[in-house]
């Protein structure tokens, strides 16, 4: 909850960790892993400065650390003697493979039909309806919500000035020890490196409770290969391996082993990397859109639902969502 993006964003993840809690109850699984998270980098990095403003205005409860006390704590990581380390103990992290099936399953209970593989060819507004041409039928409604992902700027052309997808890698890596990074004994981490930014990764889980794929999970964060979502080129992007070494090698160097995998996933960036969530311009609040959610939005998804449903059911929403308005692209 010590978001440093934008501090604006700490009501709503208060929101979302009720709201995944709300799930854990009703479906009886357990969502959220608390394991910490921690935060490397130097003290008067943005995004270092971003977790403590966060944490100041909404109370978030942190312990900050010395390089050499976090040594101790964090032994797997070499922290450099600049840099500052922050832990957020009530931290951790969602499966979303998990959440997603769960919430399926509670909609179809509820009288939802799911239609899978089923691509939108067009939507339009007539006769006071929207309809909806797709692969697996039309469809017309008095509400629609698009939340489309790397395709949003196909499905709504007129966003294609604020969106772009990038192709991002992530890696598995089998460390020299795997009893050090495992849950319960590592944390989540996010790493500002003053070269060249942000990493960040998990601890392993045991492939019993999660599944695959096995290892250390650690990714870059930073805008990747600029792609088109239906012509994804999903080989191993030129340069991967030798990034993910460059950090293991200065900053994990127990980890600094086998790569296991790589694969690739894509951001849709706004030109702010914050999320669009709002009516579309032009539909008088038939047609609502969440989208351009850069990398950081999954966290959110239970809240962002909610937003969403209030939206279009009610013509408005009470959760504090305003500031990912379309306004702000003027």
């Amino acid at each position: 909850m010590a978001y440093a993006e934008h501090p604006d964003y700490v009501p709503l993840l208060q929101r979302a960790y009720s709201n995944w809690r709300d799930l854990e109850k009703v479906s009886k699984s357990k969502i959220f892993e608390k394991c910490g998270v921690a935060y490397f980098g130097r003290p008067d990095a943005d995004f270092m400065m971003g977790v403590k403003k966060s944490s100041t205005l909404y109370n978030v409860p942190i312990a900050k650390s010395t390089p050499d006390k976090a040594k101790d704590l964090f032994p797997a990581f070499n922290v450099p003697n600049d840099f500052e380390v922050i832990f957020e103990p009530n931290a951790g992290f969602v499966t979303p493979e998990r959440a997603i099936l769960l919430y399926s399953q509670l909609a179809i209970e509820n009288g939802a039909v799911i239609k899978t593989r089923s691509r939108v060819k067009q939507w339009k507004q007539e006769a006071g309806k929207i309809s909806v041409q797709t692969d697996g039928g039309n469809f017309t409604c008095d509400k629609l919500i698009i939340s489309a992902g790397a395709w949003a700027s196909k499905v709504i052309p007129n966003f294609k000035p604020q969106l772009k997808v990038t192709k991002q890698m992530l890696a598995w890596v089998s460390p020299k020890n795997w009893d050090l990074f495992e849950l319960g004994k590592f944390p989540c981490w996010i790493l500002e490196d003053p070269e060249r930014g942000s990493y960040y990764g998990f601890p392993i889980v045991p492939a019993s409770q999660f599944g695959g794929p096995l290892g250390l999970k650690l990714a870059h964060h930073f805008p990747g290969e600029v792609s088109d979502p239906d012509k994804v080129n999903r080989n191993i992007t030129q340069g991967t391996e030798e990034d993910i070494r460059y950090f293991l090698n200065k900053y994990m160097p127990e980890a600094n082993h086998t790569i296991l995998s790589m694969k690739s996933c894509l951001y849709t960036n706004t030109v702010d990397e914050n999320f669009i969530i709002d009516y579309v311009p032009g539909f008088e609040k038939q047609v609502t859109v969440a989208c351009g959610f850069s990398g950081h939005g999954f966290k959110f998804a239970s809240a962002i639902g909610e937003i969403l449903a209030d939206m279009a059911m009610k013509g408005k929403t009470d959760l504090p969502a305003g500031f990912l308005g379309l306004k702000r692209f003027g």
